[in-house]
């Protein structure tokens, strides 16, 4: 069964987010991840079925391989194991919450690019350079970036996400703590994109949030999904070439392909692209989270 809106009268909510509902219970924060799907920018109206387990249990796997590199929010995804949980919603909220420590949320994507693909190719085309960031000429699409680059942007509540330079971040959050986010999403990339590759799966680009608790900066929200990030299978990936995309990349492709002008609403999705998309997700989930052998 798919889960697209969510209510829980015995917890407050916060706000809705693209994909996850957020409440707040016992002076922590709930993470419900819905199957909402959103592309370029714009939720779609149709639900992958699965998709919210999927987010969760990634996430909670990055989180944990990556707190040694980074601090981060979460708490506890057992649902079973809150007493404040009411019996007859833990089935409903079982596989797709964290429970989180509240932060001030910084108003800042961090996005971290190693290989040239998406908007960041088609800027480079325009101008040799990925959000203002200036790159060698004769790259390829896929060529890899090396060191990574981050490339920050806005964060909308609705509408798109818009690109912007790291003296802008300084403007907005300081010196001292732009400096520190920036620090740990290249420091998180680059721990993340070595345990894919032993799993065979490169990590083209991702997006990290972070959190003020205290003076402290914390890694928040999701964590190298196939919503905020960008698979491929090793084997397909080098310069020039155009590897399959373990994302919403054949969502956002079918889409391309409707000649849809990216504004709401979007266009109903046929029932094989949300089966090919949720076998994507999945797919993903099992290469990466899973133990070998």
């Amino acid at each position: 069964m798919s889960l697209r809106t969510i209510e829980l009268p015995f917890a407050r909510h916060l706000g809705s987010g693209k994909v996850r509902e957020l409440f707040e219970l016992g002076g922590d924060l709930l993470l419900v991840a819905t199957d909402r799907i959103s592309a370029f920018d714009v939720v779609m109206r149709e639900p992958i079925p699965g998709k919210g387990v999927v987010l969760t249990s990634t996430s909670a796997f990055w989180l944990g391989k990556l707190a040694a590199v980074c601090p981060n929010h979460l708490l506890s995804t057992d649902v079973d194991s809150w007493p404040d949980v009411p019996d007859d919603y833990k089935p409903l909220l079982r596989g797709r919450t964290m429970r989180c420590k509240k932060a001030q949320p910084l108003p800042v994507e961090w996005v971290v690019r190693g290989y040239l693909t998406g908007s960041g190719w088609k800027d480079y085309q325009k101008g040799g350079t990925v959000s203002g960031v200036a790159l060698p000429p004769g790259l390829l699409h896929a060529s890899e970036l090396e060191p990574p680059i981050l490339t920050p942007s806005t964060k909308a509540a609705t509408g798109h996400d818009i690109p912007i330079s790291f003296s802008r971040v300084v403007e907005l959050v300081g010196q001292r703590t732009a400096v520190r986010a920036r620090d740990a999403a290249l420091a998180l990339y680059r721990t993340a994109r070595a345990f894919a590759r032993e799993r065979g799966i490169v990590i083209a680009d991702t997006k990290f949030e972070f959190g003020l608790l205290g003076d402290e900066v914390i890694l928040i929200d999701e964590c190298l999904t196939p919503d905020s990030s960008r698979f491929w299978p090793a084997s397909e990936v080098q310069a020039g070439a155009t590897p399959t995309s373990f994302d919403k990349q054949y969502l956002r492709n079918w889409l391309l392909s409707t000649g849809w002008d990216q504004q709401p609403p979007p266009p109903t999705l046929p029932p094989d692209v949300i089966a090919k998309t949720a076998a994507t997700y999945a797919e993903i989930q099992r290469r990466l989270c899973e133990p070998v052998g």
